[in-house]
């Protein structure tokens, strides 16, 4: 049996005084990342023993609304991509991808 080999990805959260998060900053050595700075975090974790979904939610107060929107709009995109790989169910990622089109007109997000 070959040898099993581990990643990590590491995730550091400055906050102030209040806990409300000041800087983000993520690893993923595997992919070339070390302690790259970030404005927000959204993290899912399917939960086996409770089948539900946990998350993290995070984003920092320097995080400009306007690319809050585009950070969204670009986060359901690319779980409409990931729905359609996981599940090969092209109807439902066509009304996802509906969807993520009327969401990006609704917030003037396509120029």
């Amino acid at each position: 049996m070959p040898d099993k080999k581990t990643s990590r990805i590491e995730l550091k959260v400055e906050l102030d005084a209040n806990k409300v998060p000041e800087k983000l900053f993520w690893t993923a050595q595997d992919g070339g990342i070390t302690n790259e700075e970030a404005k927000a975090i959204m993290l899912s974790v399917w939960d086996a023993k409770t089948k539900e979904t946990l998350r993290i939610d995070l984003w920092t107060k320097e995080m400009p609304v306007d690319e809050m929107k585009v950070f969204f709009h670009q986060t359901l995109v690319a779980m409409s991509d990931t729905f359609n790989r996981a599940t090969q169910d092209e109807k439902m990622t066509a009304t996802m991808k509906d969807f993520c089109d009327y969401f990006a007109e609704k917030l003037e997000l396509k120029k």
